[in-house]
């Protein structure tokens, strides 16, 4: 058996695999707030109570919402620190702690064709690297390079690289995150926190009834929500902004990784936005806008992740490899 985590600031997801090719067969999945713990150590105590006997395990593999540093992961979002000789002393077993869009990026290769959404068939290169973007309550990117034969997952922290403006409208708005953070990132935009300063840039900083009194957690989905009702024109420039820097960021990062075995848009939030997204050709015009590349990225393939567990999956598969033999 193998255990693999998905661990974020908002919630973390525990589950017990068994090992089957390529995919790892589930078997048990519980998911928790990670603000109800104080530590990880507490939530596993929880996770051993649920399952009802400490499970005997081959592996470990826990995707963390931070960077890794060594056998540590810091949550960026959260006071956690995640230690991976702490886990393996209590689990007799390897550990390993990946970045959790590393731990995504190994799910894309077992991925059924039901969970994703084709955007862009492009002319996938079967020898190419491809490359993952992520937004949820943050921003998290990941280069996959064709090691092999096989696609190799590094992580990154870009989501708190610079956000780069490319109107006046978007100058504005990177003025008024400079103003409120001390500096744009791109994660200041594309994230659940990103949506609501979208929602703030385009209401001047007025109130809006789609929002006004809903809990701080809740309003990116209220904004969403009132975008694709239509009912407030302003919710709705937010999102028509949040889809097309989003495609942009895609197509940045297409290049930056010469994504051509394929570009992967995973995340929370592009399942709540997939109408947005697929409606009037925003995302992609964005992803496209690079002349004189604007060629090479038609003949980039462009998937929409429909999975909401693609974090767990991917931990589990690299769990998978750790305990082969």
């Amino acid at each position: 058996m193998i255990l693999a985590g998905d661990v974020g600031g908002t919630k973390t997801l525990l589950g017990v695999f068994e090992r089957a090719q390529p995919r790892p067969s589930q078997l048990h999945l519980f998911r928790y707030s990670t603000t109800a713990f104080a530590s990880f150590a507490e939530l596993l105590a929880a996770f051993v109570r649920d399952l009802g006997a400490p499970p005997r395990l081959d592996a470990i593999a826990l995707g963390v919402a931070g960077p890794v540093v060594g056998r540590v992961a810091r949550l960026t979002n959260h006071t956690w620190a995640v230690d991976a000789d702490e886990i393996a002393a209590w689990a007799h077993a390897p550990v390993a702690l990946l970045n959790d869009l590393e731990a995504m990026a190994y799910s894309l290769e077992v991925l059924a064709p039901h969970e994703q959404v084709v955007l862009q068939p492009g002319v996938p290169e079967p020898h190419g690297h491809a490359a993952l973007v992520a937004a949820g309550t943050g921003l998290g990117e990941a280069a996959l390079h064709r090691v092999n034969g096989r696609l190799v997952p590094a992580p990154s922290e870009a989501g708190h690289a610079d956000f780069a403006a490319r109107s006046d409208q978007e100058w504005a708005l990177a003025q008024m995150l400079t103003a409120r953070y001390g500096r744009a990132t791109v994660e200041h935009v594309l994230s659940g926190p990103g949506l609501v300063n979208l929602h703030r840039f385009t209401h001047d900083g007025r109130g809006c009834p789609a929002v006004d009194g809903v809990d701080v957690a809740q309003q990116p989905a209220a904004v969403v929500s009132a975008a694709l009702a239509g009912g407030c024109g302003r919710c709705v420039e937010a999102v028509r902004l949040f889809v097309s820097i989003y495609g942009a960021e895609a197509g940045n990062l297409a290049l930056r990784t010469l994504a051509t075995a394929g570009l992967y848009v995973g995340g929370g939030i592009v399942r709540h936005i997939l109408p947005a997204i697929q409606r009037d050709g925003t995302f992609l015009e964005a992803f496209l806008a690079k002349a004189p590349m604007d060629g090479l990225l038609r003949r980039v393939p462009v998937r929409l992740i429909l999975n909401a567990d693609t974090g767990i999956l991917g931990a589990a598969v690299h769990a998978q490899s750790l305990s082969q033999g």
